[in-house]
């Protein structure tokens, strides 16, 4: 439970850095990217497995390019759904929900206990 708790709040923290390379995105305060990062994951929990199964036909035929527009549809969506965060164009969500994916992979390597 503490383990998903500090990558919450390490992935909250991964959300206010995005606006620095994104410049067009921007997050009005640190609730607000707390509640961006819970909604988003449970959007990426729930939500996205469907699309992505739904669209493994077009994800074939890309390579998988496919699923990085979803990945931006559902980054684009959850932000529209908070006030706070704005978005304002398609390719800004690409751009943001790719860096803000890299960067919570990176916080789930440093905080996951390794396998044995």
């Amino acid at each position: 439970m503490l383990n998903r708790l500090a990558i919450w709040a390490l992935n909250t923290v991964a959300l206010m850095l995005v606006p620095e390379v994104v410049t067009s995105i921007t997050v009005s305060s640190w609730t607000t990217a707390l509640l961006f990062a819970l909604l988003l994951g449970l959007v990426n929990a729930s939500i996205k497995p469907l699309l992505l199964l739904i669209t493994l036909p077009i994800s074939v035929l890309s390579l998988g390019i496919f699923a990085l527009v979803i990945n931006a549809l559902a980054f684009w969506a959850v932000a529209g759904l908070i006030g706070g965060i704005v978005v304002p164009t398609f390719w800004s969500a690409f751009w943001g929900a790719l860096l803000y994916s890299v960067l919570c992979t990176f916080v789930s390597m440093a905080v996951s206990e390794p396998r044995r």
